[in-house]
Parts: C-alpha cells; sequence; structure tokens
C-alpha cells in the first residue's frame, strides 16, 4: 500500500518450550493508513495482544518474533534497533494496555510518571508539563486532575487507573495507538466518552488506532476496517460493513451469531463449538476446521490461502460463505 503509515508483512512470533517453538502470531500481514481505525477482534488466545506487542518489540522470552517486517513512516522497526526504538515508543507509537495495575508504576505519583513520559521524549518544562499532564486527564473523564496528578496508583480505582493509562498515550500525541480492551474497565458511560474522544482524535490528528477487542459492538461503532483473528492468523480482515454485514469466514460468522442481540428473545444463545486449539495442539491444515459446519476433506489436508474479494475483503477459507447465504 503506497503511503502506508505502518505497513506489516508476514510477521511471526514464538514461545519457546521444551517441546519445541509454537506460533503465537503466524504470519499477519496488513497496512495501515494516518487517520484510520483497525479493530482486531477474536476469541481469547487468537492472538491479538501478543500482534500487538509484537509490532513495538515488547515480547519477552520465551517469545520471540521470527519473520516479518513491521514497517512504520518506512522504518523497519524490526531493523532499528532498541534505542532507536525506545525513542519510538511513547513518542510515535503508544499502547494502552490491558492491565492498567501493571502498567503504572506503584511507587510514583501519576504525575511523576505521566510528567517523564513527556520529558523522556521532548525538553518541556515541569510547569508546561504539569500543564499537560491535567489536560489529558480532564479529557479522559478525571475530575479535580489539578489534585489528583500528585496521587499513586493505588488511590484510584480500576476504571480510574485504566483512564490514566489512556490518558498517557495522548500525551505526546502519537502517530499510532495501539489500544489492548482499554475501556474494559470503564462503566458504559465513560467508555461511550473514551470512544468518541478516540474518533475526534483519528479525525482531527490523524492519529491511527489499532484497537484490539473482543467486542463487536465497539468495533461496529469505532473501526473503519476489523481484522478477525483466530488461532494467529487474520482470517479476514476488510472494511467493516462488508466484514460485518456480509461475512466471507464461518469463523467470522460464528463471532457475529454469538452476539445476543442477533438471537431472538428466549432463544436459545447460538455459540461457536469447542474452543480455540493451543499453540501445541494445532490441528493440520485450516485450523478452526474442527469447530466448523462447512469443513470438508480439503480443510484437513492443508492451510487455505488468501483470497481477495472486489472490495478488498479477504479472507482465508476453502469454503466461504456464498453470496446467497450471508445475512
Amino acid at each position: 500500500m503506497s503511503g502506508a503509515l505502518l505497513d506489516v508483512r508476514g510477521l511471526r512470533t514464538v514461545f519457546h518450550f521444551l517441546e519445541g517453538a509454537y506460533p503465537a502470531v503466524d504470519g499477519i500481514s496488513f497496512t495501515m493508513r494516518s487517520g484510520e481505525v483497525l479493530g482486531l477482534v477474536g476469541e481469547s488466545g487468537s492472538g491479538k495482544s501478543v500482534a500487538g506487542l509484537s509490532l513495538i518489540g515488547l515480547i519477552d522470552p520465551p517469545g520471540e518474533v521470527v519473520e516479518g517486517e513491521v514497517l512504520f513512516k518506512g522504518r523497519n522497526l524490526r531493523t532499528i534497533g532498541e534505542s532507536a526504538l525506545r525513542q519510538v515508543r511513547g513518542k510515535e507509537i503508544a499502547m494502552i494496555f490491558q492491565d492498567s495495575l501493571a502498567a503504572l508504576n506503584p511507587v510514583l505519583t501519576v504525575s511523576e510518571q505521566m510528567v517523564e513520559a513527556i520529558r523522556e521524549h521532548a525538553d518541556v518544562p515541569l510547569p508546561a508539563a504539569r500543564e499537560r499532564v491535567i489536560a489529558a486527564l480532564r479529557q479522559v473523564g478525571i475530575s479535580s486532575p489539578e489534585t489528583r496528578i500528585d496521587q499513586y496508583p493505588h488511590e484510584f480505582s480500576g476504571g480510574m487507573r485504566q483512564r490514566v493509562a489512556i490518558a498517557t498515550a495522548l500525551l505526546n500525541k502519537p502517530d499510532l495507538i495501539i489500544a489492548d480492551e482499554p475501556t474494559t474497565a470503564l462503566d458504559v458511560t465513560i467508555q461511550g466518552q473514551i470512544l468518541a474522544e478516540m474518533q475526534t482524535l483519528a479525525r482531527e490528528t490523524g492519529t491511527a488506532l489499532i484497537w484490539i477487542t473482543h467486542d463487536l459492538g465497539v468495533v461496529s461503532e469505532l473501526a473503519d476496517r476489523v481484522a478477525v483473528m483466530y488461532a494467529g492468523r487474520i482470517v479476514e480482515i476488510g472494511g467493516i460493513d462488508d466484514v460485518l454485514d456480509r461475512p466471507c469466514h464461518p469463523y467470522t460468522q460464528g463471532l457475529l451469531d454469538s452476539i445476543p442481540a442477533e438471537n431472538a428473545p428466549g432463544s436459545r444463545l447460538r455459540q461457536i463449538d469447542g474452543t480455540a486449539p493451543s499453540l501445541a495442539a494445532r490441528p493440520v491444515g485450516c485450523a478452526f476446521r474442527l469447530r466448523c459446519q462447512r469443513a470438508g476433506p480439503l480443510c484437513a489436508e492443508r492451510e487455505p490461502d488468501v483470497t481477495e474479494g472486489p472490495s478488498g475483503q479477504s479472507w482465508r477459507c476453502h469454503h466461504p460463505i456464498p453470496q446467497g447465504d450471508r445475512p
């Protein structure tokens, strides 16, 4: 994709165990432009969070990124070196972690941590940095930020800590934010406010967002495109309306069928049979075939190739859902 902000090519991350190396992210590829919001969805264990961490080199042993390129503004983040990558993280690319308690240092005040995030990348006087921190906290709905910035993380509720983590990511106006389930701990009202702020940020500043979630309702309201992951691979990707209204992969359709609002009142909730395979027990061929009602002999023989649709939607499936069978 010419002029892409982010171009991920064949990214593969494995975890090393005594029995061997097992892929948690298995050759994913996608591109993003400035201001675009990409929803990355799938069940727990599908590889979404590992994919996000892999993009910015935050995989710790026994995990290792072993293949692929992560081209960000033309630079391959996998080859620029740790020192240069540290300058990218937090300034040009920010990440909002799912576990805010683990992301915040318990022995430093909120002000100390957030001011450090600013001054690590720019020569900003302390008073000006504190004013930026106060503005960011107010932006995410924290009341009386002038006094709360000097409190410690344990003095905040779980939802308030998550707002601090979101505010920290916004401080340096990054080009890309990777958000790993960032609103899970927030009540519905604040979640709506945060989503609205994120949409405004992307639209007005050109900041791109990778929104990692299992909530298809949030994705449908926020994202421009959606990538569906299963067993470490992107099995379907495309525009939000194409994928959610006209899914081609049976797994995508299964996720949509599992939404309570899609089921008739009083009826049994539809669900995908079975569970996602572990890293060490991925079946030969299509990883979804043991749970798929459309699976055939070919699915057990080899992994399906990527099929490109006319609208830019693509999928990995030997037996995709025909147009006439889609909702």
